[in-house]
């Protein structure tokens, strides 16, 4: 009879991961030895390869997102994590170590912390939220993609049908964005690309956008031509939103992921008399099932071309602070991520 496979090699009790013990500017965010917790029997504990910085991370380490707990300190960032299986516990049968897996929100890091985040060398989930990760995939490549490829996946599934429609992007040069673009193209969809700045256009047509317009607050037209467009990837809300809602054709669905421009929006109710949807995607909802579905799906896209990995910068997990910084510079495209 064959031997049982190792589950685990020599338990970690210690590591580095980046700690924040308070809100405030990047240089809150400190590089610090941690103790690692003994797994329970459904946790799985990953060799982080590549965390990425999310928008998320800046808001909730200036306090403007602050975490939902009594005591938030010591708080780990980071909402996502790529990297391959260290330790098992003693209930988990489908994975073995060295395994490449991904894992993303629910609860890692973000505002509900219910576990320590990604900006760590190991990172402990349980085995249900992670999703494996194909061999012959570059791993920066999954990383890049991450957790704005899952949330542009899921938000236009929202929308239905791409093939042959007329897709509105928001937001199109940032990392949902150009996720957003390059997924609807492989799709099948004409994608119109919004844009904050002239110096994005060339990047969003490179990323499979038909049209690329400029969005600014002092542009009279509307961006967009009154029920010209068949759906809305939305990831932006704030001014552009009303002229969003303007543009779907009856039937036409605008699926909002996130609000970088604001979350107060208005916009004319007679606009929804030609029926059309609003609906919404978080990654916060985002459970196992669906991000194994999600990630499945454009690893296999990554493996045949039909799209691309953005662009990605790689820097040294002690670096985060500079990262942040980095992030926080206007004319900073595609993903930032961070390795041990």
């Amino acid at each position: 009879m064959p031997s049982r496979r190792p589950r685990k090699a020599a338990a970690q009790t210690n590591a580095n991961a980046i700690v924040m013990r308070e809100y405030g500017g990047p240089e809150v965010l400190a590089y610090e030895k941690v103790t690692l917790l003994t797994l329970s029997p459904d946790e799985v504990r990953a060799r982080s390869m590549a965390s990425a910085v999310n928008h998320t991370d800046l808001e909730i380490r200036a306090g403007n997102w602050p975490v939902k707990k009594a005591q938030p300190f010591p708080y780990v960032p980071g909402v996502e994590v790529l990297g391959k299986v260290d330790e098992m516990g003693s209930a988990v049968e489908d994975l073995r170590r060295g395994d490449c897996v991904i894992t993303m929100m629910q609860g890692l890091g973000g505002v509900r912390a219910e576990r320590t985040g990604g900006y760590a060398e190991y990172v402990t989930v349980s085995a249900a939220a992670l999703a494996p990760v194909p061999t012959g995939i570059d791993c920066h490549d999954m990383a890049a993609v991450g957790l704005v490829g899952v949330t542009a996946f899921e938000g236009l599934r929202r929308i239905g049908a791409l093939a042959g429609r007329r897709i509105v992007v928001t937001g199109a040069a940032g990392g949902i964005g150009s996720a957003a673009t390059a997924i609807a193209r492989a799709q099948g969809a004409s994608v119109i690309g919004v844009v904050s700045r002239s110096d994005q256009v060339d990047y969003v047509r490179s990323l499979g956008a038909a049209e690329v317009t400029v969005s600014s607050p002092d542009k009279e037209a509307p961006i967009l031509a009154p029920q010209s467009v068949d759906g809305v990837l939305d990831a932006v809300g704030g001014d552009p939103f009303a002229c969003c809602v303007t543009a779907l054709r009856p039937g036409g669905r605008l699926s909002l992921v996130g609000a970088v421009g604001g979350s107060n929006v208005r916009f004319d109710a007679y606009e929804l008399i030609p029926p059309v949807m609003l609906p919404g995607c978080s990654s916060e909802t985002l459970d196992g099932q669906a991000l194994r579905k999600a990630a499945a799906t454009l690893a296999n896209w990554l493996v045949d071309g039909r799209i691309k990995a953005p662009t990605y910068t790689v820097m040294p997990l002690a670096e985060a602070a500079g990262a942040h910084a980095l992030m926080e510079r206007k004319g900073f495209t595609g993903r930032l991520l961070l390795a041990p």
